[in-house]
């Protein structure tokens, strides 16, 4: 696990730029914290750095659940809070965004229980001032293990 200081929405948005500048088609990107933490302003960075049109607002999928959008790869971004376990999210058919043609991002990965990808880039939000977060990132699998420190340094 690697730490990063968000100190500000700059900082969120340099990391979301150097996640979606290296991300590639299949990768997985899940995404925890309280609410408030900053978990769709960095999708919304991510987004950025995928090179989603500014014109086009990343908003939390709360609702509707999925989000997608267009960047050099597609964003399929997934927030669960509504739904109660595995059993919800495997009948809406989610699972089979991952390791597909873009990049999922997913809010609330707590509700995938047994399906929850093996090779991801986990990364905890956690409020730690008015106007800062703090990010923990864990790589699981050996590609996003060896990209951590990596992905750190660039920030």
């Amino acid at each position: 696990m690697h730490s990063l200081e968000l100190s500000s929405l700059e900082r969120t948005e340099a990391l979301g730029s150097v996640l979606g500048n290296i991300v590639e088609p299949g990768d997985v990107i899940t995404l925890e914290g309280p609410l408030g933490a900053g978990k769709t302003a960095l999708t919304q960075a991510i987004a950025r750095g995928l090179g989603v049109e500014p014109r086009i607002y990343v908003t939390s999928p709360t609702f509707s659940l999925l989000h997608e959008y267009i960047g050099r790869i597609p964003l399929y971004h997934m927030d669960l809070y509504r739904l109660a376990d595995e059993g919800e999210v495997e009948s809406l058919g989610f699972a089979e965004y991952f390791y597909g043609n873009g990049l999922t991002v997913i809010e609330w990965p707590e509700r995938l229980g047994y399906l929850m990808p093996t090779e991801r880039l986990h990364i905890e939000l956690a409020i730690s001032g008015e106007n800062s977060r703090s990010a923990n990132l864990t790589g699981y699998g050996q590609l996003w293990e060896k990209k951590v420190a990596e992905i750190v340094s660039m920030v």
